[in-house]
């Protein structure tokens, strides 16, 4: 009998000390401090100690989401992650700075970023390792990564530069017999594609024992089973550690789970504490800047509104004069409490800081854009859900039933008093391909003379935010 311990951190978003991280109370949504590497590593650390056999896992978006990461395209924390020696990762907003990137940075922490579903466009061979096996005790257990499938269809061009994903339902079959061929006895799935995607992936191929789910930043509980398949995922932003712990005798004999919240009271190892300090030396004066404030907690906890997201799109009208403004609807983000508002939060309202974006699109064109990213929200089918949560927009309120078919979700759309007139065409400010896929909708795109963060900080001067906290998407 083989005792085993696996911890599982996944979606932190290079946050690297305690921030505030929001919770669902009673009387809404409550915020609380949370996270930080120094007690993660403390408290891996101690069950090192503790248990014989211990793997950790990454799922990744790890070097992506604050602006330290993006400056040092996810170098300044590689003294951070080899410190905490994973077993392995694998990823999606990683490769943002090129897949090329990426596979230097795993070079340098000293273990593997695996993904199966990514192949290079030259050669056609696999970019990064699919599996690697691993000597636990008596047993060996192999571990497959699968990136986030739809990298190179919702990204830039960067994310998946010299690269092509597949989906990878095709593949896994045959990896799990490759890998049971080499004496595996426990399959381990460390996947970035999504719960539902997950629940769907394993209903369809037999042969996983333990799949880590990640990149929709569920705070799973209680493990969920799917077929002889143990399903979990452990929140975001560094806020929480998953463990399993299971023994093992040819099969699962027993398997107990715990969804750890990191709180304040974790001792922080001192060796890691230096190390976050170096990670974060460079920029922690400027980035202390105080440049505003706000009158209402700012958050991203929820899919259809959010007033974070308020707060930029109000901000990119400002700055621009449009009739009405669209972002990508990110999920990362930890909350701003009413206060100050310093410039690190602006960076962390949106790390990529792309210019604002002006286009003209018609009515129609609004209107097919929104029943797009609705269906890539909620697609009944869990392959066609990519993205984050929904587009965020402001200057219009649209009316859905959430539980319609593609296409036939929108029911009205009001522009001010008016109903929005699918012939006419409106001056629109945006941010990102996500924000308005630019391919495929509108005319005259033009970049503006001003960054996303220099919009936030100048609408900041007009006095503390407080919005009316008013949804542009109402469910009907």
């Amino acid at each position: 009998m083989t005792k085993l311990t696996i911890l599982q951190i996944n979606d932190t978003h290079s946050y690297l000390e305690l921030h505030n991280e929001h919770f669902y109370g009673p009387e809404g949504i409550e915020v609380r401090k949370a996270g930080g590497y120094a007690r993660l590593k403390h408290l891996v650390e101690e069950i090192r100690k503790e248990e014989e056999h211990v793997l950790l896992f990454d799922n990744g978006d790890t070097i992506h989401g604050t602006y330290d990461a993006v400056k040092s395209k996810g170098w300044n924390m590689v003294p951070v992650l080899k410190s905490m020696a994973f077993d392995a990762m694998t990823f999606h907003w990683d490769s943002a700075y090129t897949p090329a990137n990426l596979k230097e940075i795993a070079e340098a922490v000293g273990y593997p970023v695996l993904a199966y579903n990514v192949y290079d466009k030259k050669s056609g061979e696999r970019f990064f390792e699919p599996y690697t096996i691993l000597s636990v005790g008596e047993i060996k257990v192999a571990v497959i990564g699968l990136a986030a499938h739809f990298i190179d269809k919702m990204m830039p061009a960067s994310f998946h530069e010299g690269v092509r994903f597949t989906l990878g339902n095709e593949e896994l079959p045959g990896l799990i017999r490759e890998v049971k061929d080499k004496g595996a006895d426990l399959v381990i799935l460390l996947s970035h594609n999504g719960f539902s995607q997950d629940l769907k992936l394993l209903k369809e191929v037999p042969g996983v024992d333990i799949d880590l789910s990640s990149h929709t930043h569920n705070r799973i509980h209680e493990p969920v089973r799917v077929g002889d398949a143990i399903v979990i995922q452990s929140g975001s932003h560094g806020s929480f550690l998953g463990r399993i712990d299971l023994e093992f005798d040819g099969v699962i004999q027993s398997l107990k789970h715990e969804l750890i919240e990191i709180v304040p009271e974790i001792p922080e190892d001192e060796q890691m504490k230096e190390l976050v300090d170096e990670a974060l030396a460079e920029n922690r004066e400027m980035l202390a800047e105080e440049v505003g404030c706000t009158e209402i907690l700012l958050h991203r906890a929820t899919s259809l509104h959010a007033t974070m997201d308020d707060l930029l799109l109000e901000a990119m009208l400002a700055a621009s004069g449009a009739e009405m403004a669209f972002s990508n609807g990110w999920r990362y983000g930890v909350p701003i409490p009413p206060g100050k508002i310093t410039l690190e939060d602006l960076h962390r309202i949106i790390p990529v800081n792309p210019p604002l974006r002006r286009a003209i699109l018609t009515g129609q064109e609004i209107r097919d854009m929104i029943e797009e990213n609705l269906e890539a929200t909620y697609a009944c089918d869990p392959y066609e859900q990519k993205g984050g949560y929904v587009k965020r927009m402001k200057g219009l309120k649209v009316y859905i039933k959430i539980e319609n078919p593609c296409q036939l979700r929108v029911q009205e759309i009001l522009v001010g008093q008016e109903t929005l007139q699918r012939n006419r065409e409106y001056d629109v400010v945006y941010v990102t391909r996500q924000g308005v896929p630019f391919d495929r909708y509108g005319k005259k795109h033009r970049d503006m003379r001003i960054d996303a963060v220099t919009a936030l900080r100048e609408f900041l001067r007009e006095g503390c935010y407080e919005s009316d906290n008013e949804p542009s998407i109402i469910v009907i």
